[in-house]
């Protein structure tokens, strides 16, 4: 099973990298998939340059083709989140929009950060993927950037953090492998 670790942030400065870091770090641990951090900065999506749907798979452009490559290899995703302004920035959104058969039938958790842990970005992140025909699972893992950070800058988790992640790592491999003969039938198609 492979799972995505994907830091949803490509603005300088951004604490994504560092979270998405340890949550590999985690993750890696485990053993029960192999994860993968995947930074949507390196891919330079161009803002929805595409002249057909998503949902048509008639991707014209060699950026699109690449990211759709890399996005249909995973089982599962984690969405590593900032919350700008009650949502998830506009980079990670364009990230999800270029695609849609890529992410059907797989799972994804999350982990949010902002001053309120970035929980209203994760609730919109869960209606847009439902869209896409992705289970989220319910155990989030919620940075602060009052407590999870230090001086609202360098990243440095409660010890509480990491069994969170754990129990939101569980749920993700467990509904990614449920999702699995769902994804076999639709690629036998």
């Amino acid at each position: 099973m492979k799972i995505a670790i994907i830091i949803g942030s490509t603005r300088p400065g951004r604490k994504g990298e560092a979270v998405a870091r340890w949550v590999h770090d985690i993750a890696a641990k485990r053993g029960d998939a192999q994860y993968e951090i995947v930074d949507i900065a390196d891919f330079a999506l161009p803002h929805m340059d595409e002249p057909f749907p998503p949902m048509m798979g008639r991707y014209s452009r060699p950026h699109s083709h690449v990211w759709a490559e890399k996005i249909a290899s995973y089982d599962g995703f984690v969405f590593v989140t900032p919350e700008y302004n009650h949502a998830p920035g506009g980079a990670l959104k364009n990230a999800i929009d270029y695609l849609f058969a890529e992410w059907n039938h797989k799972a994804a958790a999350f982990v949010g950060y902002g001053a309120s842990g970035g929980v209203r970005a994760v609730e919109h992140l869960r209606l847009i993927l439902a869209n896409c025909a992705v289970a989220t699972v319910r155990p989030q893992v919620e940075l602060s950037l009052f407590h999870d950070f230090a001086e609202m800058t360098h990243f440095t988790p409660g010890a509480h953090q990491e069994p969170a992640v754990g129990a939101m790592l569980d749920e993700l491999v467990l509904w990614s492998d449920a999702l699995k003969p769902i994804r076999e039938a639709k690629a036998a198609v």
